[in-house]
């Protein structure tokens, strides 16, 4: 396996008991880490049409009723 971040070879995680699977060293589990803190590692969402709430009626409909009185 190789590293997800430099991409180096990964010793077997039974051979090592570094802690570091699955990156090559602790430098590249950081800096993933800071990836994932900073947003920059996204699982996309696509939202059913389906599954949104009913729009509500807008308030500028009720505001414009009270200007006719």
């Amino acid at each position: 396996m190789r590293c997800p971040i430099c991409k180096s070879p990964v010793p077997d995680p039974d051979a090592t008991k570094s802690g570091t699977y699955p990156f090559c060293s602790e430098r590249c589990k950081l800096i993933d880490l800071g990836r994932w803190l900073d947003g920059k590692y996204q699982i996309p969402v696509e939202a059913d049409e389906d599954q949104n709430p009913p729009s509500r009626p807008s308030d500028s409909h009720a505001a414009s009723e009270d200007d006719d009185r």
